[in-house]
């Protein structure tokens, strides 16, 4: 197979040994990795959820709420995701990657709206530069209606991922309980909203990159739905933008990222923030991060929530239909300007 046809990034990489030009960025728009700061326990909070439906329950919440408010990210530990079920999801991913090209490819579309595909970079379709990551996303929720559609190698794919799905939805449906009551609304209220839901995930492949300062995995941008639940590999790659500055937030074993989606900052009225993000890679490691999107349904109206506005703090968003916005979403690319500034009022 000639090198121009090669479909995935994993692939490209196995016959050349230099960043393509269609990877490199404009000088203004490198990583610039010199200029990062390393997460501390002052800069990205850490959140234990043991004792969140016990006695300590109101002061947990007044965490989330504080970290969602000011930061937009947080970590959370005693998640009641099992150890094993997660050292379980990252092995599968790796094997999946590492399988050979004809049987990856059989996953592979340029298809935005396919609800499994594995592909590259992040809209091929539309962007004029590329990102160094390969991914398989994969829709999860009702998980009855989508996992004949996954793939079938590695044999146990379907079924650890699976209860990893499940396992993950219901950490996202106590955070959101928690969410709701910080806000001061009704615990049920942001997972009301949301109509019938859904639940994305992607697995994403960064292979080492020869070049890591001309590039990134995923340049800066927001989370289009509600909440991201991530799950990263030991190797550094994701960073945050805090106070103006980008922070390399370093994996802590046993632990998710929790991020507030555009979704979030709508039903909040613009109290809770979806904040910046990239991933850059390195040229030593393979790195693996597993993201599940929890999102509203497509038909499902999402607006501010009537107890957020007054006289004093008025809509900051029009209602819309999740699917305009995903739609949106998509077909921009990873724009550095927020696709919410496109649903404020009377524009």
């Amino acid at each position: 197979m000639a090198t121009a046809t090669k479909l995935l990034l994993t692939d490209l990489m196995s016959v050349v040994n230099h960043v393509p030009s269609n990877y490199i960025r404009p000088i203004s728009d490198r990583p610039n990795l010199s200029d990062v700061q390393i997460s501390d326990a002052s800069s990205i909070p850490l959140i234990d959820l043991k004792d969140l439906h016990g006695h300590n329950h109101s002061n947990i919440t007044k965490q989330i709420g504080l970290a969602c408010q000011t930061d937009g990210f947080f970590q959370v530990k005693n998640h009641g995701v099992p150890e094993e079920m997660i050292k379980d999801m990252l092995s599968i991913a790796s094997e999946f990657f590492n399988l050979p090209e004809s049987e990856r490819l059989k996953m592979y579309s340029d298809d935005p709206s396919k609800t499994t595909r594995l592909s590259t970079s992040f809209n091929v379709r539309t962007e004029k530069l590329s990102n160094w990551r390969d991914f398989l996303r994969l829709h999860c929720y009702p998980l009855e209606d989508y996992v004949q559609e996954w793939p079938n190698n590695p044999p146990s794919f379907r079924e650890q991922v699976g209860e990893y799905c499940t396992s993950v939805r219901g950490l996202v449906l106590i955070l959101l309980g928690a969410i709701s009551e910080s806000l001061g609304l009704e615990k049920n209220y942001i997972v009301e909203a949301l109509g019938k839901q859904g639940q994305h995930m992607a697995l994403n492949y960064y292979p080492p990159c020869p070049e890591p300062e001309l590039t990134y995995g995923l340049p800066g941008h927001t989370d289009c739905n509600l909440i991201t639940i991530l799950l990263q590999d030991d190797v550094p790659g994701l960073q945050v933008l805090r106070n103006g500055k980008w922070v390399a937030v370093n994996p802590i074993p046993n632990t998710f990222i929790v991020n507030i989606g555009d979704m979030m900052q709508v039903i909040g009225n613009g109290k809770y923030r979806s904040v910046l993000h990239r991933a850059v890679v390195n040229c030593n490691s393979e790195r693996i991060s597993i993201p599940t999107f929890y999102c509203p349904s497509p038909d499902a109206v999402i607006g501010p929530a009537k107890d957020l506005i007054s006289h004093d703090q008025p809509a900051m968003y029009r209602n819309f239909t999740y699917a305009e916005y995903f739609e949106k979403f998509w077909n921009r690319g990873l724009a550095t300007s927020c696709c919410l500034d496109l649903f404020k009022p009377n524009l």
